[in-house]
């Protein structure tokens, strides 16, 4: 499966468009990740506990999404974006979710 963040493939041509796709993640920051950022924020520097959520909750966001496509009958994804949202009343859930338009490509 092919995914791409540009809306044409070089070299391949989209011989049919099968509709837009998403790939949803919606993760619970726990305690101990709270805390931990909380420090780093107090003392400075790269929250390492939050890039890891991050990295993990968007490649599973993308991976659903190409699995839909596959589902669809699409063999790439064109025009990928990826967006964050912060959810929940003490901000304690992190929503990623992927687009694109599922496609077929020769």
């Amino acid at each position: 499966m092919i995914v791409s963040t540009t809306p044409t493939l070089e070299g391949k041509r989209i011989i049919e468009y099968k509709g837009i796709v998403f790939g949803e993640v919606v993760s619970g920051v726990d305690f101990v990740k709270d805390f931990a950022a909380g420090l780093t924020n107090f003392f400075g520097g790269r929250s390492n506990s939050y890039e890891g959520e991050l990295i993990e909750g968007r490649e599973n966001a993308i991976e659903e999404m190409k699995h839909r496509a596959m589902q669809m009958g699409a063999n790439a994804v064109v025009g990928v974006d990826v967006d964050y949202e912060v959810l929940g009343s003490a901000n304690n859930m992190l929503m990623i979710i992927a687009s694109g338009t599922a496609v077929v490509v020769e």
